[in-house]
């Protein structure tokens, strides 16, 4: 069964007496893609070390979003349970079977911890980010059982865990980070770019948090 993408693909590689499978050309094709030029590129995130972590966290926090610095994994439960504890949130959270979160030491904490996607009715999610955008404190999420979609967009507090050595000045580095992680000619289904909580001004131009997703937006990064 072919489609009509199949048909118009074949009328014209006949017409150029091609196949569309010689490698001469795919290496020719591979080639331009590789040196295809990058668009501008924002000047604020190309910096290094502290001083791209500085930038990822203050952009962030003037999209909304909160942001707590911790010195280590081990130091993540607590962080979390603070949060919650601090806007008289109830402990209880949902995280998917991310391997970084289900090494933490919950079990020092009082969170009651359930897993895999959310069905909606969770109030409180916790995800780990594949990597962060400097430029504008963006948090970047990649989609699969270890972090479902569903836990950026339907519980109302969303918190998320990200390394600082992943976090990138700009998105052309992140996605190049992604698609080397997924390896070539592979992406996962969703990558979304969060910057701040939901939010919309569409009603009299007032801002209204969690019109769309989550109401809270909270950034654990962890040093190193």
């Amino acid at each position: 069964m072919t489609t009509a993408r199949d048909d118009i693909l074949g009328n014209i590689r006949r017409s150029l007496a091609v196949r569309g499978d010689e490698r001469t050309r795919r290496q020719i094709v591979a080639e331009r893609l590789d040196r295809a030029p990058k668009g501008v590129i924002p000047e604020r995130g190309q910096v290094s070390g502290e001083e791209l972590v500085e930038v990822f966290c203050a952009q962030a926090e003037l999209a909304l979003a909160t942001v707590h610095r911790v010195e280590s994994v081990a130091e993540v439960p607590q962080a979390v349970a603070a949060f919650l504890r601090n806007h008289n949130l109830p402990a209880t959270i949902r995280t998917g079977d991310d391997l970084r979160l289900r090494a933490m030491p919950w079990g020092e904490t009082t969170l009651e911890v359930s897993h895999g996607r959310s069905e909606g009715g969770d109030l409180n999610a916790v995800s780990h980010a594949f990597g962060g955008v400097a430029e504008s404190g963006t948090i970047v999420m990649v989609s699969g059982p270890e972090n479902p979609s569903t836990l950026n967009f339907l519980p109302d507090n969303h918190i998320v865990v990200v390394s600082e050595k992943d976090i990138a000045g700009d998105y052309e580095s992140v996605l190049g980070k992604v698609r080397a992680a997924q390896g070539k000619g592979r992406m996962p289904r969703t990558v979304n770019f969060i910057t701040g909580p939901s939010r919309s001004g569409d009603i009299e131009q007032t801002l209204l948090l969690g019109a769309h997703g989550p109401r809270r937006l909270h950034i654990v990064m962890v040093k190193g």
